[in-house]
């Protein structure tokens, strides 16, 4: 119990003390995520829109797959981006394996479903409230595309920290393509991971407390933006 006790506190003294082992750590891991982040929403965003508003031969398979993609194991993502960017695949002349931007790629295709999804339910119901409106004035798909992402741009920012928080907490894909290199490419989950196995709690411990303060923050702020909308919506 001492020991747990004594790993609890120098898990505190590195994040008081601002470890730059640690500081290096939490920087790249945000990094990583907010890029991945703002790649999966300009992808998401409009791709969840335009599949909400727009009737097209495949929409229907198109949703199905995205659901689909929504589940599919980290894993399973590791290890197609490590065959895009290995030598022997397509992109592997650019050598990004084993660089934050391999792991920027792998979290960009874990979450870019999620935010696509959640995206296209919140226009869905946007679409079905204002679309007489919106026909009223001639605008046309394009336009009325656009206005319903403005009108909703509080709704859909929990999808894009429904996004974060998947990618913050990713350990399996990241591992896989990032190859969690001291200094490099090892973030908050990969270096858990690792000092868990070597024994070294106190530093896993102070990651392991700011990733909770994350989702922690997260969780807060999807709720609070929810609460936003719907007074938004009733006002």
């Amino acid at each position: 119990m001492s020991d747990l006790a004594d790993a609890f506190a120098a898990a505190a003294m590195l994040i008081w003390s601002l470890d730059q082992d640690l500081v290096g750590i939490v920087l790249l891991s945000l990094r990583v995520t907010l890029t991945a982040m703002a790649i999966a929403a300009v992808i998401g965003l409009p791709l969840g829109g335009a599949l909400a508003v727009f009737r097209f031969p495949g929409r229907s398979a198109i949703l199905i797959t995205i659901n689909a993609l929504m589940g599919l194991p980290p894993v399973v993502v590791g290890l197609i981006v490590y065959l895009m960017l290995s030598r022997a695949g397509p992109l592997g002349a650019l050598g990004l394996l084993f660089t934050p931007a391999a792991m920027i790629l792998a979290q960009a295709v874990l979450i870019t479903p999620i935010i696509a999804a959640l995206s296209c339910q919140t226009i869905s119901g946007l679409w079905e409230e204002y679309r007489e409106q919106l026909q009223s004035f001639a605008a046309r798909r394009g336009d009325a595309l656009a206005t319903l992402l403005w009108e909703g741009r509080i709704a859909l920012l929990t999808a894009l920290l429904a996004g974060f928080g998947r990618a913050s907490a990713e350990v399996g894909a990241v591992m896989i393509v990032g190859g969690n290199i001291d200094h490099v490419t090892r973030v908050m989950t990969t270096t858990i991971a690792l000092e868990t196995s070597k024994g070294n709690l106190s530093l896993a411990l102070g990651l392991g407390i700011i990733l909770i303060s994350l989702a922690m923050g997260v969780a807060g702020g999807t709720y609070a933006l929810k609460l936003a909308a719907e007074r938004q919506r009733s006002a």
